[in-house]
């Protein structure tokens, strides 16, 4: 009888796929354009709230409009919060859903190892900002140093030039939409008062019937655009946090391909709309959310009052604590290996990096204090100081790297067949191996070609006697 094989080990940090691959090049490359222009918006908003202009800028973000039949008669600040900020949690659900279904989070096992990472680099945040609270503090914003901003690190390799791997920047990924997954529960959860049955049930309905129009394969832009306004107002006048509407319907998109598809509908949209979110979106979100005062009084209540010190020591410290200790856990406890070409540094430079929780931070600073609007500045300083000093680290420890990250990403890009996919996906295609052949046979037949022309046969060249 044959003694069963045993099962190969997992691999932390592995190379994704070609397909992954594809995706994870173009998704990152839009949100680093769209953190650049994150990080000119909040730079802007900084300059408008502690200039001359800091009243235009209030008054601005005060401006109110909209149908008050509608329970939609809210500010521009509010305006971003609830309405624009559904488009990225839209995009949001989405990748979710690709990656649960097609990406790299299809596979439990491996799956597990980074969201057992984001999970405790979710968790030691929210338990550092207790235990700073504890007993001298408002425990409510809790939530808020849970939250990494994948646009804003982006935007930070961006800046410093960094050749992140891509592994690493698969693994920061999938943090980040973990991160994004709990952040919605979260928001659904803990954010969510005075709830209206009746717009609750016809949102619901209005969910419903996406769903049913998308099994059908019903078409059009004019359909489905009208039918999300109304389930986002809907969701709006239910007291549910107007987001979670797109991120239902983010979640309701098909996102595998069918025989004669080129790609699938979710990816379809996902790469329209993503643009609007990274570009437009989470910036005018920012420029609303991100002008607070920044003086010295300001900048001392951030590290010696309870709340923000919480919040920046949540981001700096409780982030690197987690996401290194939670990965060490999970590679120990599944017995998994970690890829060669990294070391247990470069996880802890990532871990530095997702200390950077911009968007989904500010969002949950303001819904947590939202009766308290001096506090829910307080900690939105907090999270921009937070980020600032993660930001920092971060380009320190990616820069140490740099030289091996530059020859891991030749390496990982080396297509010496020219067929335009690198070597390292065709090892174990045969075609592959045979146009190689073929390559080198030419080279040394170019290389005999010279030497024979150099020192024809029977020339003793520069031989001594």
């Amino acid at each position: 009888m044959t003694a069963p094989q045993r099962q190969q080990p997992s691999e932390f940090l592995r190379r994704p796929s070609l397909k992954e691959n594809k995706f994870l090049a173009e998704a990152l490359r839009t949100e680093t354009v769209g953190g650049l222009i994150l990080l000119a918006a909040a730079v802007i908003a900084l300059i408008f709230a502690n200039s001359a202009l800091s009243g235009t800028y209030e008054d601005i973000r005060h401006f109110t409009f909209g149908p008050s039949a509608l329970d939609l008669h809210i500010d521009l600040t509010h305006w971003a919060q609830d309405g624009l900020l559904t488009v990225f949690f839209f995009v949001v659900g989405v990748e979710l859903k690709r990656e649960l279904v097609d990406g790299e989070l299809r596979d439990p096992r491996a799956a597990a190892l980074p969201i057992v990472a984001a999970v405790c680099g979710m968790a030691v945040p929210a338990l550092v900002y207790f235990t700073v609270n504890a007993g001298r503090g408002d425990l409510g914003g809790w939530a808020i140093p849970t939250a990494t901003d994948i646009a804003f690190a982006l935007a930070v390799l961006a800046v410093i030039g960094s050749n992140l791997p891509s592994a690493l920047r698969a693994f920061l990924l999938t943090l980040a939409v973990v991160d994004d997954l709990f952040a919605i529960l979260i928001i659904a959860v803990f954010f969510t008062s005075g709830l209206n049955f009746a717009a609750l049930g016809l949102a619901l309905a209005g969910l419903a019937l996406f769903w049913f129009l998308q099994r059908r394969e019903v078409r059009g832009w004019y359909v489905y655009l009208p039918l999300a306004l109304v389930n986002w107002a809907l969701m709006h006048a239910s007291g549910v946090h107007a987001t979670i509407a797109g991120v239902a319907m983010g979640l309701m998109l098909r996102v595998t391909t069918r025989p004669g598809e080129e790609c699938s509908p979710g990816e379809r949209i996902e790469h329209q709309v993503r643009p609007l979110s990274a570009g437009l979106a989470v910036p005018v979100f920012a420029f609303f959310a991100a002008g607070v005062s920044v003086n010295a009084d300001a900048l001392a209540g951030v590290f010696t009052d309870p709340e923000p010190l919480g919040v920046v020591l949540g981001l700096v410290v409780g982030k690197i604590v987690g996401i290194t200790l939670g990965s060490r856990l999970a590679v120990r406890f599944t017995r998994a290996e970690l890829n060669p070409a990294l070391s247990w540094p470069d996880v802890f430079a990532v871990a530095t990096l997702a200390g950077i929780g911009f968007t989904v931070s500010l969002l949950i600073s303001e819904l947590a204090f939202a009766d308290d609007v001096a506090l829910a500045e307080e900690t939105k300083a907090a999270v921009l100081t937070g980020s600032v000093i993660a930001a920092i680290l971060a380009c320190i420890l990616l820069k140490f790297r740099d030289n091996r990250y530059k020859a891991i990403a030749e390496e990982d890009e080396r297509d010496d067949d020219g067929d335009g996919i690198p070597d390292l996906y065709q090892q174990d295609d045969p075609d592959y191996h045979r146009r190689m052949a073929v390559i080198h046979e030419e080279k040394a037949a170019e290389h005999r070609k010279r030497a024979e022309l150099r020192h024809p046969t029977g020339d003793p060249g520069d031989g001594r006697a």
